[in-house]
């Protein structure tokens, strides 16, 4: 049984991370939904979003380096008060926003969400203690699960939010929501969690073992062969091709990451008892799956099938698929990490993700204009065979 302490500390860090997903994923569907409107091109979009993913690859690296030397509560507030900075920016009349202005709020709204994803993820491996497997991979299905449900809900919310009040009065909406629950999350948080003992040198994230480093590399393509095509393309191919309304593609989108959550919460289940968990060979053989599916869909649009249901059953195998893909790895880079350097481990972690969601970004704009979505699809597909021949290095 966990301490009442953990229990606390994990609700108020569960909480904050909640919040913060609902404001993330609302800020991505109003920008694209708003500049696609203002009559942005698809390429012009996915730059809007190069900032945000590069500085998440910059601050998962100083990220855990400075939450092992000053504590993850210190982070976790940090990142959550820049978010509120990114939304403000973002009200300003429509003849500030600029490219480069919007890029500017994009890179404070990457570095915010990825200083309080990697506070929360190494929160939770301490709280969850070195020697429960069972709980960490419960605990951690249930953070990461429910967090990308309420992205989805993110999704619904700033599409409905752009839809009924307007892009500015969305974004004060947001930032109100973010400050309030930080009120609650900050107090009751151990001051110290996180922090080593002595000051880690900068050096240190990058002494990482061969699991970590393959499962790194992995992930950099797991997460880039979704974003390359459902980043940019797909919203864009529901909105023109499909000629849906703002509403109803941030609905759609938000059915499914809501979907995908879920499962994503349920993976353990999967596993059959309370204490077992994955290892290697499940981080292969569902990878390869999503590859195939990948293909599946990208047939059925080349064929001429039925777009809108070919997208729907499509995207449905493909959501679950990912979702255990992506529970798997969350779990096995906490139990690949040293309880004393955790933070700084799966700020190494979470860097090459925010690497293969850069990569996927800008590709998702630039193979949408030249080849469409099955492009897109195409390309989402290499990059799952790469991430089954990394993964084919993992420990069994």
């Amino acid at each position: 049984m966990s301490t009442p302490l953990g229990l606390a500390a994990y609700a108020r860090i569960t909480a904050n991370y909640w919040a913060f997903t609902v404001t993330d994923g609302a800020i991505r569907m109003l920008v694209v939904l708003y500049f696609h409107q203002l009559g942005y091109s698809a390429l012009e979009i996915a730059l809007l979003f190069l900032f945000y993913e590069f500085f998440g690859i910059v601050t998962n690296l100083a990220g855990g380096w400075l939450a092992a030397r000053l504590g993850l509560k210190s982070t976790l507030v940090g990142g959550t008060l820049l978010q509120v900075g990114a939304l403000l920016l973002l009200t300003v009349p429509e003849a500030w926003l600029t490219v480069a202005w919007v890029m500017f709020a994009q890179a404070l709204s990457g570095i915010a969400k990825d200083l309080n994803k990697m506070s929360a993820k190494s929160g939770v491996r301490l709280l969850a203690g070195a020697a429960q497997e069972g709980r960490l991979f419960r605990w951690v299905a249930v953070l990461t699960g429910s967090k990308n449900a309420l992205k989805g809900v993110g999704f619904f919310v700033g599409g409905a939010l752009l839809f009924s009040i307007g892009f500015q009065a969305a974004l004060f909406t947001l930032a109100a929501l973010l400050l309030a629950t930080l009120t609650f999350s900050a107090l009751g948080l151990p001051a110290g969690l996180g922090r080593v003992a002595g000051k880690p040198k900068f050096t240190q994230l990058f002494a990482n073992s061969h699991a970590i480093n393959t499962l790194s590399a992995a992930r950099f393509f797991l997460f880039g062969a979704r974003d390359v095509w459902f980043v940019v393309g797909l919203p864009l191919f529901l909105s023109t091709v499909l000629d849906w309304n703002h509403l109803q593609v941030g609905a759609f989108l938000a059915l499914w990451v809501i979907g995908y959550g879920i499962v994503q919460a349920a993976t353990p289940t999967l596993f059959g008892q309370r204490g077992h968990h994955p290892g290697g060979r499940a981080a292969r053989g569902w990878v390869f799956g999503l590859m195939l599916l990948a293909l599946l869909i990208a047939a059925a649009l080349a064929l001429g099938l039925n777009p809108a249901w070919s997208l729907i059953l499509g995207l449905a195998a493909f959501g679950v698929v990912f979702a255990v893909n992506s529970a798997v790895h969350s779990f096995l880079i906490l139990d690949y990490a040293d309880a004393d350097k955790v933070a700084m481990k799966v700020g190494f972690y979470y860097m090459a993700n925010a690497g293969g969601r850069l990569a996927g970004t800008v590709l998702s704009g630039w193979l949408y204009m030249s080849g469409g979505l099955i492009a897109c699809l195409v390309a989402s597909a290499a990059m799952l065979a790469a991430a089954w021949l990394i993964s084919l290095r993992l420990p069994s």
